[in-house]
Parts: structure tokens; C-alpha cells; sequence
């Protein structure tokens, strides 16, 4: 003969309610949260899986971020070096227009003007720093003010103040790339150049204000031929930066479709099946009201009912 309690009646149906309660909060925060679970203990097994899926994560986006700051810093030295370039471009002009017109009356302001253009492309800012200062970059690599004071310096050399170290930048595991450039080596040329006119126009054989002699015009001539290749240097140099960028373009692309790969995979083992989830959640909910209902209709059957 089986015995039947009371007690033991109320505690099974509350322990089938207890149960159906805790599905459907699991079933809840799966719909919430649209995850299985929302730590790695919610994973069992998958979680080292997952841990290190996310660090992978981590590290290509840190790559990712790299990337993106260099891209701006070769932004910033495409502009420097344009700059710089046609400041170069603008002198050969002016002493193209001397040669052929025979006068260098407007040519020591042309100078004076283009010196400017060129200074401020050495001394050009990104994110505050100096750009070709190397890591020296709180010091502006270029510090005379004007051609008299290059014309005054003990050397070309004096007047760079920046350092030998170049900006390099790790884009990729086992890739990093020499982006920067040193205002001695961009603008030693040109600044020579200058200095060297500058020079001259205060010596003897000027000034360089009126008609030109003919020695004039072969000192000319030949300042011009100089620039021609200074010219070529820092087109070589815009050049080269054209393409360190293109190449950190590519390696972005790279990481993103990895990043983009990544996430499908921890999408996989992390998000909740919606359609799943919804139906868990309608399930329990049926199970606890049909708990309820037995626990109530549980205080209509105990055994003191027929004892009174």
C-alpha cells in the first residue's frame, strides 16, 4: 500500500515550480540578452575556445587601430612633403623667370617667400607633434626664421634640430614598417640651395636686384639644375609615402576580413537561437501556471479536509 502525504504533494509541486521559474529566467536572458550565457562559466567547455578566439580579437584590432593612426600620419606627411615639393617647384620657377627675362628684380623676395613655404613644411604638426623631428617631437626640427639667418648658420647642418631615430609603426604580426621621414633628409638639399643664394646675393658678385651679368646667370643656371634634383628627392619621398599607405591600406583590409571571420565564429558558439529561445520561454511559462494550478488545487485535497 502506497502512502500518501500531504507534505510531500506541496513539496513536489513547488519543486516542479522552482524548476520552471529558473528556465524561464534562463529562457528570459536569452531573449534579453540575445547570448547563450553572459560569461565564460555559461560556456562550459567552448570557453577556452572563446577566450581565445577574443584575444585573437583583441590583438587584430589593436593592429586595426595602429593602422588607422599611421594612415593619418602619412596623410598629414603627404601634405608636408607637397608642400615642401612645390616650394622647390616655385623657386625653379622664379629662376626660370630670372634667366629668361634677363632681371632678378622680385627674385630675392621670391626666395624669401618660398624659404617660408618650405620651413613650414619641415616644421609641420600631427597630433600636436612635430613630423619630422623624429623623437624629438616637442622641438621644431628647422630653427632659423629667414634667409639671412640660414645665411648666418656655421652650416646647413646647425640648422636641423631633429634626432636620427624614424618613426616605425607594428601594422601586422611580424610586419612593421618605417613610415617616417627627418627634415635634414628632406630639406638639406633645398635649404642648401637656398643658403648658397642667399649667400651670394650679399657677396661681391651681387646683389641680386636688377639686370643679370652673366656670371650671375651662370651661378643661376646652375642653382637651377640643383634644384631640379632636390625636386626629384622629395618627389621620391611623396612617392614612397603614396605607397606605405596604399601597403597599410591593404594590410587593413587584411585585418578586417579576419576581425570580420572572428566574429562569425564567436557568433556561432555565443548567440542565442531566437526562435529557441521565444519557445523556452513560452514553455516554462506554461509549466509554471500549470504549477501554480496544482499547488492551489493541492490545498483543496489535503487529507485534514476529510478529517473534519
Amino acid at each position: 500500500m502506497t502512502r500518501v502525504a500531504t507534505f510531500g504533494n506541496y513539496q513536489s509541486a513547488l519543486l516542479n515550480l522552482m524548476t520552471a521559474q529558473t528556465r524561464s529566467a534562463e529562457a528570459q536572458e536569452r531573449v534579453s540578452t540575445q547570448k547563450n550565457a553572459t560569461d565564460l562559466t555559461g560556456f562550459g567547455r567552448q570557453s577556452e575556445t572563446l577566450t581565445a578566439l577574443k584575444g585573437a580579437q583583441s590583438r587584430i584590432q589593436g593592429f586595426m587601430d595602429t593602422a588607422e593612426a599611421v594612415t593619418a600620419r602619412l596623410t598629414t606627411q603627404d601634405l608636408a612633403l607637397t608642400q615642401i615639393g612645390d616650394g622647390v617647384d616655385a623657386l625653379r620657377t622664379a629662376i626660370g623667370n630670372a634667366l629668361s627675362s634677363d632681371s632678378s628684380t622680385s627674385l630675392m623676395l621670391e626666395m624669401e617667400g618660398q624659404f617660408q613655404t618650405i620651413r613650414g613644411g619641415l616644421n609641420m604638426r600631427h597630433q600636436g607633434g612635430y613630423l619630422f623631428a623624429g623623437t624629438q617631437v616637442n622641438t621644431p626640427p628647422v630653427d632659423v626664421s629667414n634667409l639671412s639667418e640660414l645665411a648666418a648658420a656655421p652650416s646647413v647642418a646647425s640648422i636641423f634640430h631633429n634626432d636620427s631615430l624614424k618613426t616605425a609603426s607594428r601594422v601586422a604580426e611580424g610586419t612593421t614598417l618605417e613610415t617616417g621621414f627627418l627634415a635634414n633628409e628632406v630639406g638639406t638639399d633645398a635649404m642648401s640651395i637656398l643658403r648658397d643664394i642667399q649667400n651670394y646675393h650679399t657677396s661681391a658678385a651681387g646683389p641680386l636686384t636688377g639686370k643679370l651679368t652673366e656670371p650671375q646667370k651662370t651661378f643661376l643656371t646652375t642653382q637651377l639644375a640643383r634644384l631640379e634634383q632636390a625636386s626629384k628627392g622629395v618627389i621620391d619621398k611623396t612617392a614612397t609615402t603614396g605607397s606605405l599607405a596604399n601597403q597599410v591600406e591593404n594590410v587593413e583590409k587584411s585585418h578586417k576580413a579576419q576581425l570580420d571571420s572572428l566574429d562569425e565564429l564567436v557568433s556561432n558558439r555565443t548567440d542565442a537561437d531566437m526562435a529557441k529561445a521565444v519557445t523556452d520561454l513560452q514553455l516554462s511559462q506554461i509549466a509554471i501556471q500549470a504549477s501554480a494550478q496544482v499547488i492551489s488545487q493541492l490545498r483543496q485535497v489535503s487529507l485534514l479536509n476529510y478529517l473534519s
